[in-house]
């Protein structure tokens, strides 16, 4: 089949005649010459390109259109944005302004990279089993170049047995890089089965802190039970005046440079002092407000994030309080704003239905995913005062949301 790709879907595929083309731009001339059926879809599994859109550009990375990871790098990052914009119109109803990334390259803080006996990198798109090879990656930046090389290194030199996907059988299985991108630390997290792992010092000397964790699970994860760390305990991030800890098991936003202004503008949208910060996570917003003098309250499902946002209060020497809570049970009842971060899944509808009986002043949603988004504001008794998107994800369909609520 040959024809033009008139748009993209919300994957950030091309689409022709009900066939999606990964790795394809709009105004694309293309033949496609293999579809296969995935989940009811057909994919173009093999295709030519005819005739190149004036919106494509080089792609930076060397393993594009295998690699899962940047499906839209090949295209220019204006354009980018304004599909997401597309996107939000089409699940919002309504224009949203977007605050574009302010690196398109090196934004990343963490990349997590499977070590296989087929390769070293990441999963081609679509396909569990099969990791692209790679030496670099340009949206983490210049560290991930040095990791691998000593990462291959260490593995040659110690004999390490890595992972057999398909198998599922092997000792070494993920190497996690971070870095503070404003602090320059580097940490990287080996985790593998049972086993004993050679010591990785000598290999990655550039590393403030080397981690490794056990995996005893069956599940296919990039984290597990910390056996044993040199160096550093934690790296440091620094937002603004606000220093954080990361430690291998914890969240912390994967774009810092654009963390800054998700920071700021949860700052601008919450009114009054008693702040409640629920899916507080190690403290990200309710430790930058309480920074600017605002009484805080955090609460958070998992422990150990509630762990690391109170050991965030202390070196930042700030007033507020964290605890362990689910978004079931949390009391909102007696605070002037409510910020909620929930997960992809939205508001659990027992939290829906308390803020409705509640009432606070304000509510700030932050969400990552903007159709659970459109579905928790329709159940909220308020309206939206005021939206921004910002692009934390460049070179992918993702967007990141923010919203002020006030009461209806």
């Amino acid at each position: 089949m040959k024809g033009e790709i008139k748009r993209l879907n919300e994957e950030g595929f091309g689409v022709l005649s009900g066939i999606l083309v990964p790795f394809s731009a709009p105004g694309d001339g293309v033949l496609i010459l293999e579809v296969e059926r995935v989940k009811k879809r057909r994919i173009a599994s093999k295709w030519e390109l005819l005739r190149s859109s004036p919106l494509r550009v080089g792609a930076r990375c060397r393993v594009f259109g295998r690699c899962g990871g940047c499906i839209l790098q090949h295209i220019a990052y204006d354009y980018q944005l304004e599909f997401k914009r597309e996107i939000l119109r089409r699940i919002l109803g309504f224009e949203v302004d977007i605050i574009p990334s302010p690196r398109i390259f090196g934004h990343r803080n963490r990349i997590d990279v499977a070590i296989t006996s087929e390769g070293i990198g990441f999963r081609e798109r679509g396909k569990w089993w099969k990791v692209v090879d790679i030496d670099e990656c340009p949206v983490f930046g210049k560290t991930s170049k040095k990791a691998l090389e000593r990462l291959r290194e260490f593995i040659e030199e110690e004999k390490i047995e890595v992972w057999k996907i398909k198998e599922d059988k092997g000792f070494l299985r993920y190497l996690v890089l971070r870095e503070g991108k404003f602090t320059g630390e580097v940490m990287v997290n080996f985790v593998t089965k049972e086993g004993e792992l050679p010591s990785p010092v000598e290999y990655f000397d550039f590393a403030d802190s080397i981690y490794w964790s056990i995996n005893r699970t069956m599940s296919d994860v990039s984290y597990g039970d910390v056996e044993k760390w040199w160096g550093k305990e934690f790296i440091t991030e620094r937002i603004d005046d606000v220093k954080y800890l990361i430690h291998p098991n914890s969240f912390f936003q994967t774009n810092s440079y654009q963390a800054i202004n998700l920071v700021r503008k949860v700052s601008e949208f919450v009114e009054g002092e008693k702040i409640l910060d629920m899916y507080s996570g190690v403290g990200t917003f309710g430790i930058y407000l309480a920074k600017r003098g605002m009484k805080v309250v955090g609460f958070d499902s998992n422990e150990f994030a509630i762990e690391m946002a109170r050991r965030n209060v202390e070196i930042n020497e700030v007033e507020a309080e964290f605890f362990v809570g689910t978004d079931r049970a949390v009391e909102v009842k007696g605070f002037d704003t409510v910020i909620v971060d929930p997960p992809r899944a939205g508001l659990h509808p027992k939290l829906v239905r308390r803020l409705n009986r509640e009432k606070p002043d304000a509510i700030v949603y932050v969400s990552c995913n903007p159709k659970t988004f459109a579905r928790d504001i329709k159940m909220l008794k308020y309206k939206i005062e005021d939206i921004i998107a910002l692009d934390m994800f460049p070179h992918t369909p993702h967007v990141e949301l923010v919203a002020k609520l006030s009461k209806i």
